[in-house]
């Protein structure tokens, strides 16, 4: 019998791209065997039930996917959010990876759409190999420079 995989997937209605839909896309494409619990809530401070429910149904990990507006307010709901999600991960030993789109870090709203597009794929494929894979998966690409977002920043020699 073969151990099967089961990742999470936690996104808001708040966000402006629907990042959920790419993340369980990529996930089943990485890991066909694996399965994909998808748990939509409002907002990112609803993110951390969100991913300690997942993980309490089952989940080997869980990727969390918010957006943050442009106001000093909204930084400090995301700051809450963040502690809160660190905060799942160290009660659970489980992997949460916090993906988040803020909104100033870009004017265009194309460029924020790829932002969140690429950010949301990226962080897919990290979580698919630290759960499939283990933790010493990402130690090859250790100090390389890669960035989610945006074009990596490569290695300084």
């Amino acid at each position: 019998m073969s151990f099967r995989r089961i990742y999470g997937v936690a996104d808001t209605t708040f966000s402006r791209v629907n990042m959920g839909e790419l993340a369980v896309k990529v996930i089943k494409k990485e890991d066909p065997e694996g399965e994909v619990r998808r748990y939509t809530v409002p907002g990112i401070k609803d993110l951390p039930v969100a991913a300690k429910r997942l993980i309490e149904s089952g989940c080997h990990g869980v990727i969390t996917l918010g957006w943050v507006g442009r106001t000093q307010l909204d930084k400090y709901s995301y700051l809450a959010a963040s502690i809160g999600l660190i905060t799942v991960q160290l009660m659970t030993s489980t992997h949460v990876i916090d993906v988040t789109v803020h909104e100033d870090e870009a004017e265009d709203e194309e460029r924020l759409k790829e932002i969140a597009l690429d950010r949301t794929r990226k962080h897919s494929v990290n979580l698919v190999k630290l759960v499939r894979d283990g933790w010493k998966a990402l130690t090859p690409l250790a100090g390389k420079g890669l960035r989610q977002g945006y074009e990596h920043a490569g290695e300084i020699d």
